[in-house]
């Protein structure tokens, strides 16, 4: 268990992110066991926060511990709604406006 990736928040890097990221199924449910090897690795590099993602969703234990180390956990839903809000590895296919009819507009 490492880091997988690591964020500069300023120039300096005065303010580092690290990041773990697991590619999961969705019945492979992150366990404590990895959030508690991931602090490990954050504790090796003095960090002070970091970030733990996945394409599945963590044990009710695993949450809690990340709670503890400070650590912020996304999971597959999460990762795929930042997607979408940021657009980060997906692309419009289709377009679609849904219509109504204006009511007040046929007023006499």
């Amino acid at each position: 268990m490492g880091i997988d990736g690591i964020i500069n928040q300023d120039p300096l890097g005065t303010s580092t992110v690290y990041i773990q990221a697991k590619r999961y199924k969705d019945d492979n449910v992150v366990q404590r066991p990895a959030i508690d090897g991931f602090f490990g690795a954050l504790s090796r590099v003095h960090a002070d926060r970091g970030v733990f993602i996945t394409t599945s969703h963590f044990s009710s234990s695993a949450i809690s511990t990340a709670k503890n180390f400070s650590i912020v956990l996304i999971d597959g839903i999460q990762l795929t709604n930042l997607m979408l809000q940021y657009q980060v590895g997906v692309q419009v296919k289709k377009h679609l406006d849904l219509f109504e009819i204006d009511e007040d507009f046929f007023e006499d």
